[in-house]
């Protein structure tokens, strides 16, 4: 009874978790906004508890800010924030990528094969949110295949303070189609075993990411000054 008590807080927590990303992501949520705890609670038809939790972690993901005696806020996204990011991402990643580039064995070549044509087909069906979970899988196996814990710990933790960055980029139209097609190229890269490829074309599509982002960023602004007129 227990577990199954456990399990319904937990499933609960993740609807919260997605309805909340989905709701910021698309715009729903502005920044600055305030979510409501009564509201979700009554909503899910739970306590505050999981409520709480879910504001905790989407907090560590860049998504909220929870202010003392005030709540949760959506929180605000800087192009500061975006040009930040990217840039240690770039270093970051290119240089694993380089690493991996001498290790990755031909069974990890051909499990990055198999993910990047699952991701071709999530592209083709517009599944965003399959898209991110298997997208990390990719970059899982060849962070790994790097060998070198402190990196693959600096990147996660990165990774997880910017989730929300990250699945803003891959939700913006056509960055999901581009993103396949990199990883045919750093694929390429990793089976001539040219590290030096594979670092510039993980810095490259860093880069791509900020652009994509900050382009995006750019025009909801754009349309947000529009309505006010």
């Amino acid at each position: 009874m227990k577990n199954k008590h456990m399990e319904r807080h937990q499933t609960l927590r993740e609807k919260i978790l997605e309805t909340i990303r989905e709701a910021i992501l698309k715009g729903n949520l502005k920044p600055g906004e305030k979510v409501a705890e009564p509201e979700l609670a009554e909503r899910f038809g739970i306590s505050r508890t999981p409520i709480r939790e879910a504001f905790r972690q989407l907090e560590s993901e860049g998504y909220l800010t929870v202010i003392p005696r005030k709540g949760a806020v959506v929180a605000a996204l800087s192009e500061r924030d975006v040009q930040e990011f990217y840039a240690i991402k770039s270093i970051l990643e290119g240089y694993a990528a380089s690493l991996a580039a001498r290790n990755l064995t031909d069974k990890e070549l051909e499990r990055l094969e198999t993910v990047n044509r699952k991701l071709r087909n999530l592209e083709e069906e517009g599944d965003v949110r399959s898209f991110y979970r298997v997208h990390n899988e990719f970059h899982e196996i060849f962070l790994k295949a790097a060998d070198n814990n402190k990196l693959y710990e600096l990147i996660h933790q990165l990774g997880m303070k910017f989730n929300r960055l990250r699945m803003a980029s891959l939700s913006v139209d056509g960055r999901m189609a581009i993103s396949v097609d990199e990883h045919e190229k750093l694929l390429e890269a990793f089976r001539n075993k040219d590290a030096e490829k594979a670092e510039s074309l993980v810095k490259k599509t860093a880069s791509i990411g900020s652009k994509v982002l900050l382009e995006s960023m750019a025009r909801s602004h754009t349309g947000d000054a529009a309505n006010l007129h």
